[in-house]
């Protein structure tokens, strides 16, 4: 039989203004009475809670914490106020990992109650639990509770898409981290980590424009699709965009060629489940026609490669390239800059 650990009493945490602390019976009808929609919403709740299942909570919390702490519930006190302004918890989910919830009650709302919780929690977590990484999650439209997570150091990590049910429909949930290692969100090192979690990540395409001495260009028919396609590709994390042209036409054709320059800057708008990009066009140069013998297609990703000419275009390769490619063909010595294949002429 195993030993059940002895467990110390749930403490009361304070900052001197904000306090955590366990729940007394007494503020389970505060509690109640403070419960609006909000609250319901992001619960999940198909109405405002009843009375006995805050009771039955406040019961199932208490038979947790006495079980070696798998749950922490206290409630939150501010000073100057008369009861609980809020709740926060968390809840053991493995070993070594808490998941954090909170809610704030609605007059208290907007006055950095559930960002001091949190980071109160925090210290507690990786202190006295001997936590060594939080994660909190948040559905991506409940933008209170994504700045707490975000403003209290924890970094976003990921979606969980139709992670949840929230009155009867299946929702997404943003999971927010925190590892007990993190450098601080007030040092150099946390911030930059926290703001790369939650700041867009833009795409970067390469593709080379290899043009022949009769100003066709090279295209390249594709397994995956049926418009003929550049040489080309994504780049890749920490890699360059012009060496990422460079690496493709070495894995797709077997050959490499110096880049002229910059031909075109394209941004694409989210497609087809792509989100939005920034597409570089390369010079390859102008080559003899021969320039075919010396290629060598990779046969999985890259099936054959031909010349075409600026009016065998449409049709054979997709509704951007038609657009675009017959405007840098036109005129390969300047800069096209482009919105989704349109030459930009205003500004925006």
């Amino acid at each position: 039989m195993t030993a059940v650990p002895d467990v110390p009493p749930q403490p009361t945490l304070t900052d001197g203004e904000l306090t955590l602390r366990p729940w007394r019976d007494e503020d389970i009808d505060a509690a109640h009475h403070l419960a609006d929609d909000e609250l319901a919403r992001w619960f999940g709740f198909p109405g405002l809670p009843p009375r006995s299942g805050l009771v039955e909570a406040v019961e199932r919390g208490r038979t947790q914490y006495a079980d070696d702490r798998a749950v922490v519930n206290f409630v939150i006190e501010l000073a100057g106020e008369t009861g609980p302004v809020g709740t926060i918890e968390i809840r053991r989910v493995s070993p070594g990992v808490g998941q954090v919830s909170w809610t704030t009650y609605k007059p208290y709302r907007g006055r950095g109650v559930a960002q001091r919780a949190v980071r109160m929690l925090t210290v507690y977590a990786f202190g006295e639990l001997g936590l060594d990484r939080l994660q909190a999650e948040v559905d991506p439209d409940n933008r209170a509770s994504v700045r707490v997570a975000i403003r209290s150091g924890f970094r976003r990590e990921g979606l969980l898409r139709g992670g949840a049910v929230l009155q009867g429909e299946r929702r997404d949930v943003a999971v927010y981290g925190l590892r007990r290692d993190d450098p601080r969100a007030d040092s150099l090192p946390g911030w930059t980590a926290l703001m790369d979690s939650v700041l867009p990540k833009k795409r970067v395409i390469a593709h080379v424009v290899v043009r022949d001495t009769e100003g066709r260009v090279l295209l390249c028919k594709v397994s995956y699709k049926q418009d003929l396609e550049l040489p080309g590709g994504v780049v890749e994390p920490d890699e360059d965009p012009a060496t990422g042209a460079l690496r493709e036409l070495q894995e797709e054709l077997g050959f490499q060629l110096p880049l002229a320059g910059v031909l075109a800057i394209d941004w694409l708008p989210r497609w087809q489940g792509w989100g939005d990009a920034i597409e570089i066009l390369y010079d390859g140069g102008v080559h003899d026609p021969s320039l075919l013998e010396s290629l060598t297609p990779d046969g999985f990703e890259i099936l054959g490669v031909a010349w075409y000419s600026a009016d065998e275009l449409a049709g054979l390769v997709s509704p951007l390239n038609a657009r675009r490619l017959p405007v840098v063909l036109a005129a390969p010595d300047a800069l096209h800059n482009l919105r989704d294949g349109h030459p930009i002429t205003t500004q925006l």
